[in-house]
């Protein structure tokens, strides 16, 4: 490595420590009237770390997706870093808002992280602030613009939604019931479907935008992979990776919801997602 790629190198973290910084800001403002200092180093709060630990590594995974995208001169890509990377900042913000009345409708998502302390929603929102950062990462590698990032943006946020109510469809008890009783286990359950969601959008995205028939086509096609699976992963997690007990009453039916389990199952979605992407 030449002195000159090490000081170019250097010059592309400081925008990225920038960003993280305003990153910071952002998300005090969006939860104004939270003392964030106080609720993890005072109070301790679990749910508000997972929270704000999801929320910057979805902006980093952002991010990265700019800097894997095509070099130009130092001036212009640092210009391009600020500028999307604040697009990235402003787009996480609604995200967690569409969270909170699309996909964890049923109750307060603030009232539980902060009154509640209730980790499965933390680690939900956590996992929404991935998957938002996923597929900003793909939308963002290639050769494309800023409407076709608000694009995919748009569309995965929906994607998300929409895999949120095929989950708590297939599995027999209420995924929002389960986790407003803070039920971790369904909480983890959860959030390795929107991961696996948003890694798979983020293939679906990656790369050069050639035109919206193909790269929508190529979009709905891995992500419908992905929801038609939902269900036959689940029963392959119940039945081979959990032998000799029942999913749902690992999750669900004891007095103390077993986390591996719902572990056990977030990782079979991750997984899945990563060989849908190496095969299709």
């Amino acid at each position: 490595m030449s002195l000159d790629q090490l000081l170019t190198g250097f010059v592309y973290l400081a925008s990225v420590f920038v960003l993280i910084f305003i990153g910071k800001l952002s998300y005090g403002l969006l939860n104004r009237g939270v003392n964030i200092k106080r609720e993890l180093v005072d109070n301790d709060n679990p749910a508000l770390a997972m929270a704000l630990g999801g929320y910057y590594f979805g902006l980093v995974l952002a991010i990265g997706g700019i800097l894997a995208g095509p070099a130009g001169d130092l001036l212009g890509d640092v210009i391009a870093i600020l500028m999307y990377g604040l697009l990235a900042i402003v787009l996480q913000s609604i995200s967690i808002v569409i969270n909170d009345k699309f996909i964890l409708h049923a109750f307060n998502n603030r009232k539980e992280i902060i009154d509640d302390r209730n980790i499965g929603t933390g680690i939900v929102e956590a996992a929404n602030y991935v998957a938002v950062g996923l597929v900003l990462s793909g939308a963002l590698s290639g050769e494309g613009d800023i409407v076709t990032a608000l694009a995919f943006w748009a569309i995965g946020q929906v994607a998300l939604v929409v895999g949120g109510l095929v989950y708590n469809w297939i599995t027999p008890f209420d995924i929002h019931a389960e986790i407003e009783k803070d039920n971790v286990a369904v909480g983890v359950a959860f959030a390795g479907v929107l991961i696996a969601l948003g890694n798979l959008m983020r293939v679906a995205t990656a790369g050069d935008f050639v035109s919206w028939e193909e790269n929508l086509t190529s979009f709905a096609g891995i992500i419908g992979v992905g929801y038609l699976l939902l269900p036959l992963l689940r029963l392959f997690t119940d039945k081979i990776l959990l032998p000799g007990a029942r999913l749902s009453d690992e999750l669900v039916n004891q007095e103390h919801p077993n986390v591996g389990a719902g572990t056990i199952e977030a990782m079979s979605y991750v997984l899945a997602s990563f060989l849908i992407s190496w095969v299709f």
